[in-house]
């Protein structure tokens, strides 16, 4: 089973005060499809910075009233227990929402698979792998970009298409 996630933050460092979760989709695949989703926006806590209001779309006003990450952390948790994380560039997400547990008290540990890399083995010879490029050369839809539903649909996509590129063995070569 996996967790196919996408985060959206309010700038910064995962490891710096104003680097919080403004959005987060989960996704729960079990190797055939998706099953499972979870997506909400979440309060940061903090100021959004026009820069990143600018590429998300998510305002400052959006979140008033949104849960804090504390009060979707059980969920979350529960969500991705005993599956593989996946995402586009899984160090991003992954790192932001192990801190925002670690803010908690809490230890958060998954086994972790990246697209990027496993497009780049499996499906070579592309000129760029972002999620939105390489899903452009794909012809994978994205019609919510810099959204966490938008791109934790195209990357569920994507992982579909290199699911199909070779057998599910292969994978755990990839798993971390």
């Amino acid at each position: 089973m996996f967790a196919i996630i996408d985060i959206e933050t309010c700038g910064g460092k995962f490891n710096y005060p104003t680097g919080r979760i403004t959005e987060i989709c989960i996704l729960i695949h079990d190797g055939l499809s998706v099953v499972d989703k979870f997506s909400t926006l979440i309060d940061p806590e903090c100021y959004i910075q026009p820069l990143y209001t600018d590429i998300t779309g998510i305002t400052n006003q959006m979140v008033v009233g949104a849960p804090k990450f504390h009060e979707v952390a059980k969920k979350i948790h529960e969500l991705t227990d005993n599956k593989t994380f996946v995402a586009h560039n899984v160090s991003f997400d992954y790192n932001f929402i192990k801190a925002e547990f670690a803010s908690l008290g809490f230890h958060y540990e998954r086994k972790k698979l990246c697209t990027v890399q496993l497009s780049r083995k499996l499906i070579p010879g592309h000129k760029s792998y972002s999620l939105g490029k390489i899903c452009d050369a794909l012809n994978i839809p994205n019609n919510a970009r810099h959204r966490a539903e938008g791109d934790a649909v195209a990357t569920a996509h994507l992982f579909d298409m290199l699911l199909r590129a070779k057998s599910g063995n292969h994978l755990k070569l990839f798993v971390k």
